[in-house]
């Protein structure tokens, strides 16, 4: 079946630099709008590569994003977000970018044309059968994307996608691709635009699926979350003193939450020292 290159086609908009800054922010906002329905339509094909990164990591596996330009910074940010908000260590979930994550900030994308980076860089991360690989690539083409599925494919490695044209290379390579329709650019071609957003969208659920999915949420709230500033030390307190409402001392929360990490490790704390206390009685 013919690729077809949807992102590439004519903005439905022209004569761009004759609108008002009213009319410019209107029509981008109105073409944003049918995102998240070019996202549901894929659901069906997002969930089921969300069950198959649950099903990898619960069997100690981790998960590889490979992405270059708007999608692999999106992704590499899905990875230090995610240690943040749930607890995670930088193991479980990595970003392949070209040359490296420190490149990142680098405008020069001839890397994305680069067929044995992204290899080289999963084999150095001691690629096995028990991780997946996901990529990213609004085209659908990106030899960087391409050339990491191929090789995953020929070891045995399962792979998913994110790509925004229909019949691409790279569904065709991936086990389990997404494809998310989202039509010609506000500007054409520029991918960053809402292909970039359903990418974002689609990292969202991924992540945040996966992490409740394996236990780092509780009700609805982060109680694995990294106690990094003043803020996250608030929330925290005030999601134990919810959770625990004996506890109605503000300070004396903050010295538990503190010295435990997190709200989850000063809950176990404070029940291992219950069980000790009753095993003396």
């Amino acid at each position: 079946m013919k690729e077809t290159r949807i992102t590439e086609q004519p903005s439905h908009y022209s004569h761009l630099e004759q609108l008002t800054v009213e009319q410019l922010t209107a029509d981008i906002n109105q073409e944003n709008i049918d995102v998240p329905k070019a996202v549901g339509k894929a659901l069906p094909q997002l969930n089921r590569l969300i069950k198959v990164i649950e099903q990898q990591l619960r069997k100690g596996g981790r998960l590889f994003y490979v992405g270059c330009g708007t999608g692999g910074r999106l992704a590499t940010l899905d990875t230090i977000e995610v240690q943040n908000t749930y607890g995670t260590d930088g193991t479980q979930i990595q970003a392949i970018f070209p040359g490296g994550i420190s490149k990142l900030t680098q405008t020069n994308e001839s890397h994305e044309d680069d067929i044995k980076d992204s290899w080289s860089q999963l084999l150095q991360k001691n690629i096995s059968e028990k991780d997946i690989v996901v990529g990213f690539s609004a085209s659908g083409t990106t030899p960087f994307v391409l050339s990491a599925l191929r090789q995953c494919r020929i070891v045995g490695i399962t792979t998913g996608c994110i790509v925004n044209n229909p019949n691409s290379p790279i569904a065709s390579e991936a086990n389990y691709p997404v494809e998310v329709i989202t039509g010609p650019e506000f500007v054409t071609g520029s991918t960053r635009m809402k292909a970039g957003t359903s990418q974002k969208l689609c990292l969202d659920m991924i992540s945040t699926t996966v992490q409740i999915r394996l236990g780092r949420v509780e009700g609805n709230k982060m109680v694995n979350a990294k106690l990094i500033n003043h803020k996250l030390v608030d929330r925290a307190i005030r999601i134990f003193m919810e959770r625990n409402p004996q506890y109605t001392n503000y300070e004396e929360v903050k010295q538990l939450i503190l010295q435990a990490g997190s709200v989850k490790k000063a809950e176990e704390k404070l029940e291992g020292s219950n069980k000790c206390s009753q095993s003396h009685i």
